[in-house]
């Protein structure tokens, strides 16, 4: 198509600012892990019973949040770039959170969980609708 812009899709600029968002929170979480007792451990107010899971992990956690912090970081880029493989993890990122939401909301019964299924569900069909995908395929 001459003469026509590829403008971003007003779904992948929301999709950018929520990975951008979980890079600076699962950074805060490694550095909380990593050095416990700064000022930063407030952060975990917003979600104790992940700080109390991911306390009994011991090391491993530092090393499971560090993979999601590298995850939401390469996902923002590619995102924000228009690389196909940004459009890939972005959807591979929101499937497992959306399972992890189901999971949360069956075995653990946490009702907080409930929101973000819909929320990744309308996310995805955003993500899959034809003119997102053409804007991904194109050369940037």
């Amino acid at each position: 198509m001459m003469g026509t812009t590829n403008k971003r899709p007003l779904v992948v600029t929301l999709l950018i600012v929520l990975f951008a968002i979980g890079t600076i929170a699962s950074l805060i979480s490694v550095t909380t892990l990593t050095f416990p007792g700064s000022f930063l451990d407030a952060a975990w107010r917003v979600n104790p019973h992940a700080h109390e899971g991911l306390t009994r992990l011991g090391s491993l956690s530092v090393l499971l949040m560090s993979a999601v912090f590298v995850a939401c970081l390469l996902t923002a880029i590619g995102l924000w770039r228009g690389w196909e493989w940004g459009y890939w993890l972005a959807i591979v990122m929101l499937v497992a959170n959306l399972i992890g939401d189901v999971i949360n909301v069956i075995a653990r019964s946490e009702r907080r969980a409930i929101i973000g299924i819909p929320i990744a569900l309308i996310l995805l069909l955003f993500l899959m609708r034809s003119q997102t995908r053409y804007y991904f395929r194109q050369s940037h």
